[in-house]
């Protein structure tokens, strides 16, 4: 049994697979791209590793796609089958295993409180921290995801090898439960500990755009280019949060130019970049920017993807861009799948039944909602996953689709406890009606074309 540098014990006795594998977790919480490689690595030193045939299965959930479940199948059986070969593991290894196999049942909270589990039993241990961080974001869990880091980050000293990224992750929880001047002095403290600490950076740009600091959180993103850009495709959320902050300056111009070159450049089916794509676009169409022909590329992705409900959150967003699309029947059947998806028995089953459908049909089918409808929509919606800024998007859609100026109130009320009032809040005054906001001559002002 061999103890690699972030405290994970191995059943192996292979220097070199377990020296990769802890090449691999460092990349894993950077968001560095070496990921893939030191996990081959490690694996070509020792094909029975166990955490890394896991860490195979937990790559493919991660990324929320229908494809992507036969491999993690695969990643699981391996996975038993190196725990054979190795009589039984560690108890680290044990819950790895646990935990993937929760994880491709659709459980992905039992799954994080299994590896939370391990955490009470061996602290510091950064690889199971992050999955399970990682899962419960992906569950809309804010809860577990706040007494989850707030119960493992006294095993994370200041000696011990990757404390810094469980700061940044604590720093995140921080800032999403509304503290947020514990949350940036957690996020600062994370990035002077691990300079590779993105997602810390990354806490502290939420907390800023949360409380509207437009220039401080320009300088802070681009202070930290060189963490970010450093990163795999977390580079373009990021990049993202920076264009957020110039949008709020109604500098079109910038936030165009960020997303051709550092959000979107090129196209992708992952949902996360999927994600920060739509979301900019639309916040743009919401604000009558002509975007071009960048739709298309998104569209057609969505299009592609229409009958994939893995994830609400995903599919949500491929909803926006066939609605931006006019696609009709392409939102039919992504409505449909949705449905299907619903009747399952499954954690993303549940989050269609109690928002998720409600949501993507008022999304698919626009009409006047009541403020009790908006009232029940905004309560449940957190249960979708992503992060306050990410869910705004739906949250500013449902404001423009309130039936009158008391059910507008409502939308702009919940979204005031967790984001101070924005541009986009004080165009919605009392006197303005939704279709006054999106007549071509008022949207026009706005983009400030003549």
């Amino acid at each position: 049994m061999i103890e690699d540098r972030y405290g994970f014990r191995h059943t192996s006795e292979t220097d070199g697979a377990v020296a990769a594998f802890a090449q691999t977790t460092f990349a894993v919480a950077a968001h560095r791209p070496g990921a893939a490689p030191a996990l081959a690595e490690a694996l070509a030193h020792d094909p029975d590793l166990v955490a890394a045939r896991a860490l195979e299965g937990f790559a493919c959930l991660i990324l929320a796609r229908a494809e992507l479940l036969a491999p993690a199948r695969a990643a699981l059986a391996a996975t038993g089958a190196a725990l054979v070969a190795k009589a039984g593991g560690t108890p680290e290894e044990q819950a790895l295993a646990d935990a993937l196999a929760l994880a491709l049942e659709g459980r992905f909270r039992p799954a994080a409180a299994r590896l939370e589990a391990a955490l009470d039993a061996r602290p510091g241990m950064l690889l199971p921290f992050k999955i399970a961080q990682s899962l419960r974001f992906m569950a809309g869990d804010l809860p577990g995801m706040l007494a989850g880091t707030e119960a493992a980050l006294p095993g994370f000293s200041d000696e011990r090898p990757g404390h810094g990224f469980a700061h940044g992750a604590r720093a995140f929880a921080l800032e999403e439960a509304g503290r947020l001047d514990e949350a940036e002095a957690q996020g600062r403290r994370a990035v002077a500990a691990e300079p590779a600490d993105a997602w810390g950076f990354h806490a502290v740009a939420h907390v800023m755009e949360t409380q509207g600091r437009v220039c401080d959180g320009i300088g802070w993103i681009e202070a930290a280019r060189p963490a970010w850009c450093a990163c795999n495709n977390f580079a373009f959320h990021m990049a993202w949060h920076l264009a957020l902050f110039h949008m709020e300056r109604a500098e079109y111009e910038t936030v165009l130019a960020l997303y051709d070159t550092e959000i979107a450049p090129c196209p992708s089916e992952d949902v996360r970049d999927a994600a920060n794509a739509v979301s900019l676009l639309w916040r743009l169409r919401q604000e009558g920017v002509d975007v071009g022909a960048r739709w298309d590329a998104l569209a057609e992705i969505a299009r592609r993807r229409r009958r994939d409900a893995t994830l609400t959150f995903a599919a949500l967003h491929g909803i926006l861009a066939l609605a931006a699309a006019n696609d009709r029947a392409g939102l039919d059947e992504a409505l449909a799948a949705l449905e299907a998806r619903a009747a399952q028995a499954c954690e993303q089953a549940e989050v269609l039944r109690a928002v998720g459908l409600d949501l993507a049909r008022a999304l698919t089918r626009p009409e006047p909602l009541s403020a009790t409808r908006l009232a029940g929509l905004l309560a449940r919606l957190p249960m979708i996953g992503g992060s306050h800024a990410q869910r705004d998007v739906f949250v500013r859609t449902l404001a423009l689709q309130a039936a009158d100026e008391t059910a507008r109130a409502r939308v702009l009320a919940v979204r005031g406890r967790v984001k101070r009032p924005d541009r986009f809040a004080a165009r919605l005054s009392p006197s303005e009606t939704a279709a006054d906001i999106l007549r071509p001559s008022r949207l026009a002002r706005a983009a400030g074309r003549p």
